[in-house]
């Protein structure tokens, strides 16, 4: 089996666990705040890291860049919160759709701070893609946009910002520290709040949320390794599963049925960002 197989494979039982966190947490914050759930997430996540940190300490800590760890957490923060926000108020296939947006954000991040080249080809794709965006956000006859369509969009761009520092920081930090000093400060940024919002959960909810972590918790570790294993913009097709999984999640468990202007608007994005992909590998064959 070619190693681009095995990332693809798993690649897709990554993304299929990344969907059902999405569909607990879509259960979890009609009981709990999008807070409090974060916040035991990265408990689990930050419990995962501590012996691989306490193995390398202490340079695991070691940072040498600050400044960009603290704008990847601040990305990181607005990305988790309002991924669990958006599936609270929209349907879970709406939510995953616009989450896309990602490709598009960190394509023109990449170009303004890290001087990735940005072709024509790229910049007509980008556009296309935020006018797929626009289709699946369905503004009505007045113009206006449902609010509540923002929010996974600007947890897109939260993503795209963390995942730019990542390509920086990943050049002279250890994996244990981008992982420790994320998980430690964005559950703290998510722990503040809960002195006012905390709502004791019982041994059942409490063991519910634990477990989102931990599914949560492999998903990010098998999605690293289908990484390692496959070519980035092979992988990156993978990720489009996710409106598979979330149409089935949300048609069986809460009733949801995509609607036509959501299928649309995912069908631009995701051309869109193939073609993005593929100039990618273009790119790179040429090099």
């Amino acid at each position: 089996m070619s190693k681009n197989l095995q990332g693809v494979l798993w690649s897709m039982v990554s993304v299929a666990l990344f969907s059902t966190t999405a569909a607990m947490a879509k259960v979890a914050v009609t009981e709990y705040h999008v807070l409090q759930i974060l916040f035991i997430r990265q408990i689990v996540v930050f419990m995962s890291a501590t012996p691989q940190v306490i193995r390398n300490f202490p340079n695991s800590l070691r940072t040498r860049r600050p400044g960009i760890h603290a704008i990847r957490i601040a990305g990181a923060f607005v990305a988790l919160t309002a991924g669990i926000w958006a599936v609270a108020v929209l349907p879970l296939a709406t939510a995953v759709t616009l989450t896309f947006a990602q490709v598009f954000f960190l394509a023109l991040l990449a170009a303004f701070f890290l001087g990735e080249n940005v072709g024509r080809h790229r910049i007509a794709a980008i556009g296309v893609g935020f006018l797929g965006v626009l289709v699946a956000m369905r503004p009505g006859l007045d113009g206006f946009i449902d609010p509540y369509a923002l929010i996974p969009v600007v947890g897109a761009l939260g993503a795209a910002t963390a995942g730019v520092c990542i390509r920086k920081l990943s050049q002279t930090e250890d994996t244990a520290t981008l992982l420790i000093y994320q998980s430690f400060f964005v559950g703290l940024l998510a722990g503040i709040p809960l002195i006012w919002l905390w709502q004791t959960p019982d041994m059942d909810d409490l063991l519910f949320m634990i477990a989102l972590g931990v599914i949560a918790t492999v998903a990010q570790w098998l999605g690293v390794q289908a990484l390692r294993l496959g070519e980035a913009s092979i992988i990156g097709n993978v990720q489009y599963m996710k409106l598979i999984y979330a149409s089935a999640f949300g048609f069986f468990f809460f009733a949801e049925i995509p609607d036509a202007m959501t299928l649309l608007g995912a069908a631009i994005i995701i051309a869109s960002s193939l073609y993005i992909f593929h100039r990618e590998a273009v790119n790179r064959a040429r090099k």
